[in-house]
């Protein structure tokens, strides 16, 4: 299937969502478009939070014009892939464009928050998507386990560098660092 239906499968799998009770999310993975219900937990949220708050700090000196933005969709139509990251760091003049998705080749990193219900979609799916979108940098955060994988270095369509953290180191990603003491895991206090 063509990558115009795809997302015009997409289009109306959203609208439909629209309609449903809860918090919905369409993705294009290598099946075609994905409907999956959104449950964040507020540790997942202030994770996001921490994060972009961090980065924003740091692009104001490393990449001036670019934010770290929690939400926008992100699109590769030559390989048909449609994600939407927990974070993207992305020029800030592409959320004023006409359109729904940021092109993937704008995008300097993405960070994903592992929820409880599917972490196969951030540590197999996702893995595998954000390389061969070309996304330089990738950082996976798990309060599942209290661990973070910073990958980079996209090659053939995979990261050809892993690097594993925890909760409360400070996380080199990319040109940035991600200080994680205030981090928290699933179903744990402090």
């Amino acid at each position: 299937m063509d990558y115009a239906r795809m997302r015009a499968l997409a289009q109306d799998l959203g609208a439909y969502a629209e309609q449903l009770e809860g918090s919905w999310s369409v993705e294009i993975g290598p099946s075609g478009p994905i409907l999956a219900m959104m449950c964040p937990s507020k540790r997942h949220e202030g994770a996001v939070r921490r994060i972009c708050k961090q980065l924003d700090a740091q692009l104001l000196n490393t990449h001036p014009g670019y934010i770290c933005a929690n939400g926008p969709e992100i699109e590769h139509p030559a390989i048909g892939r449609m994600r939407r990251p927990d974070a993207v760091v992305i020029p800030e003049a592409t959320l004023d464009e006409e359109g729904l998705a940021v092109d993937a080749t704008q995008v300097l990193a993405a960070v994903e928050i592992v929820s409880p219900s599917n972490p196969s979609n951030d540590y197999d799916e996702k893995l595998a998507d954000y390389p061969a979108m070309g996304i330089p940098h990738y950082m996976i955060v798990d309060p599942r386990t209290g661990t973070i994988q910073v990958h980079s270095e996209p090659c053939k369509g995979r990261y050809s560098s892993k690097e594993p953290y925890i909760f409360g180191d400070s996380v080199p990603f990319g040109p940035w660092t991600v200080e994680t003491s205030e981090f928290r895991r699933y179903g744990k206090d402090g």
